[in-house]
């Protein structure tokens, strides 16, 4: 993936770590486009930096997501990389019955908005060159936290679909994967001051600086996701479970 001279589409680009990225990318020379739900947080992120543009799109939302991909697609011709960042998490007890609107949300939000995304922009971006799809997941998608199960199992499937729109879109679509840990961000209430979390401008950086090597790895893992996206080949799943358990 290029560094510089993309035109680039993040997801839940308003706050968090879609913003973090998506304003180191306009300062690298790109164009970047961020949507979210809350225009005031997106329209506030675009202050200062001309080539960062703010639309409004609910990814919950299959005719939404339709009349934007066209949108976008018109208004910015040259748009080579898809990020899908935008996501939810919600805590659950799942032992015993319980509302499943919560859950339910996160499927929507976290696996078939970004399928969704992809399939409306998938001619396009296999027209362009130096073209890019960046699925966001999570440590979670190696090891789950117990607490939430389906926050875990959404970013699990997107691990799983990403590997196989890799080899699908060979040679057309470079495929990225990012994986973050625990960072400080409000995903989940107090996680911003939340002990042990990684900052969010540490993240980023070390992200952009992964971004950057030639090639861009398929995985872009930070140095404290490794012990989750390992804990497989290294045997110590249950151990990192119990760890887990234990926030």
């Amino acid at each position: 993936m290029k560094t510089t001279g993309n035109t680039i589409l993040v997801t839940g680009g308003g706050s968090g770590i879609g913003l973090a990225l998506a304003q180191r990318w306009h300062d690298a020379g790109n164009t970047v486009i961020i949507t979210g739900r809350n225009a005031d947080k997106l329209a506030a992120a675009t202050i200062g930096r001309p080539n960062m543009h703010a639309v409004s799109l609910d990814v919950t939302d299959p005719d939404a997501i339709a009349a934007f991909a066209a949108a976008v697609v018109e208004r910015f011709p040259s748009l080579n990389i898809l990020v899908n960042n935008a996501g939810i998490m919600n805590t659950e007890d799942v032992s015993a019955k319980r509302d499943l609107t919560q859950a339910e949300a996160t499927v929507v939000t976290n696996i078939l908005g970004p399928i969704r995304l992809i399939d409306a922009l998938v001619d396009h971006l296999a027209a362009q060159t130096d073209s890019a799809i960046v699925n966001v997941t999570s440590g979670l998608a190696f090891v789950p936290f117990p607490k939430a199960p389906t926050y875990s199992a959404t970013k699990a499937a997107m691990h799983s679909y990403s590997v196989a729109l890799r080899i699908q879109l060979e040679g057309k679509v470079e495929v990225i994967e990012l994986a973050p840990p625990a960072v400080r961000t409000d995903l989940t209430p107090g996680q911003s001051t939340r002990e042990g979390y990684m900052p969010l401008d540490d993240f980023a950086d070390e992200v952009m600086t992964l971004f950057a090597q030639q090639p861009t790895p398929p995985e872009i893992l930070v140095q404290n996701v490794l012990p989750l996206r390992n804990a497989e080949a290294n045997g110590t799943v249950q151990q990192v479970l119990a760890m887990l358990k234990s926030l």
